[in-house]
């Protein structure tokens, strides 16, 4: 069987999804693949190791000069780069005498076998994998008077360093890395790019830095607003969990997050609401669902080329109703004047839905979506 029939496709065929992670990227565009999405990725930002930061130098010292009570341990690859760094520098059994002798909270199962790796043993690690439970649990052991260490992790953390101190904790920072933009700003512009051009029906975000930094960067080229009215619009913003959402929010975008904070969650919830986004209309007898780039006639896919879905999605805003060459020709991505532009991209996109009766030339006028005549009165055809 053709590989574009029957439901052989996953959830996110003809679905385009940006991503802007830095970290995880790789998997993350795996699971978004494996159910069918093109994906388009622009890292925001890259990771900066502090192995040579006097601020890492500093917070590390300072611990093994005054023992913590607690320490936070919230990502394996920071607190790899902890110990690692403490190595570097010649005091790396001192930390860990230091953190041999704490309380040591791991946030989740990653973490916890960093934790594990460099010889210790955690206290205690929590099986929500969530900084708010750690926090839950801080709070309700009570924290007056106690000293608390906290392995920041590139974005912030709002509300959890301020509950601490408000309880009467010392808190102190430990810096294990910091983002920074891309040193190749070019994937970025591309992704935002598509973003403007209406190529992209979703943009994913793992890290609160990384959104303001595609709003940076949009800024810095001048289409910021476009950006903006954007995913205000048409495209999707999803976030890992709320804290990532902030930055986006507060431009008034209205994000969506998965119940559990994971990439896993996250992009199962891309593959409920893309598809419930999807336009579906009953023409000619089939059903035609239009997605970014694709078309499920009849639930089979069908790749449509950006002209074609150009024409489409004008063509389907107006079910039923004819729409003039010109106006067609207006929707067409850099066609000029020249009217039989529109006449060769509808040829192609009739031979791209695979059902040419789909689309009705009306002799004169233009063209119109065959709708069914039960559905005429649904869309006021």
């Amino acid at each position: 069987m053709d590989e574009n029939h029957g439901e052989n496709h996953g959830p996110l065929a003809g679905f385009t999804v940006g991503v802007t992670a830095a970290r995880r990227a790789d998997e993350l565009i795996a699971l978004l693949r494996r159910r069918g999405a093109a994906v388009v990725h622009g890292p925001a930002l890259r990771i900066v190791p502090l192995a040579d930061d006097t601020e890492l130098l500093a917070a590390t010292k300072e611990l093994i000069g005054h023992a913590p009570d607690v320490v936070v341990a919230t990502t394996a690859i920071g607190f790899r780069g902890w110990v690692e760094a403490a190595e570097g520098w010649g005091c790396g059994q001192e930390l860990l005498g230091v953190l041999r002798r704490s309380e040591l909270l791991a946030r989740g199962p990653k973490v916890k076998g960093a934790v594990r790796a460099a010889g210790l043993t955690e206290s205690w690690s929590p099986t929500s994998e969530s900084m708010a439970e750690v926090l839950d649990r801080l709070l309700a052991e009570g924290v007056a008077g106690r000293r608390v260490a906290l392995q920041l992790h590139g974005e912030p953390l709002p509300g959890f360093v301020e509950a601490l101190t408000a309880a009467g904790a010392q808190v102190v920072g430990v810096p294990v890395y910091r983002w920074m933009p891309p040193e190749d700003p070019a994937p970025l512009d591309r992704l935002l790019d598509a973003v403007l051009a209406g190529g992209l029906d979703a943009v994913t975000f793992t890290s609160a830095p990384a959104a303001a930094s595609l709003l940076s960067r949009a800024a810095e080229k001048g289409v910021r607003d476009g950006l903006v009215a954007a995913l205000r619009q048409e495209v999707l913003a999803v976030c890992v969990g709320p804290v990532t959402a902030l930055p986006l929010q507060a431009e008034g975008i209205e994000t969506h997050q998965p119940e559990r904070f994971r990439l896993g969650p996250l992009v199962q919830l891309l593959c409920t609401e893309l598809p419930a986004r999807a336009r579906v209309l009953p023409v000619a007898g089939h059903r035609v669902e239009i997605r970014g780039h694709a078309v499920l006639v009849d639930g089979a896919l069908r790749p449509v080329p950006p002209a074609g879905m150009a024409l489409l999605g004008l063509l389907a805003r107006r079910p039923g109703w004819v729409v003039s060459r010109a106006e067609l020709l207006r929707a067409l991505p850099g066609a000029g004047r020249d009217e039989h532009a529109v006449e060769t991209a509808m040829a192609r996109l009739r031979a791209a839905l695979g059902a040419p009766h789909l689309i009705q030339t009306v002799v004169k006028r233009g063209y119109r979506l065959s709708l069914d005549p039960s559905a005429e009165s649904k869309y006021g055809a």
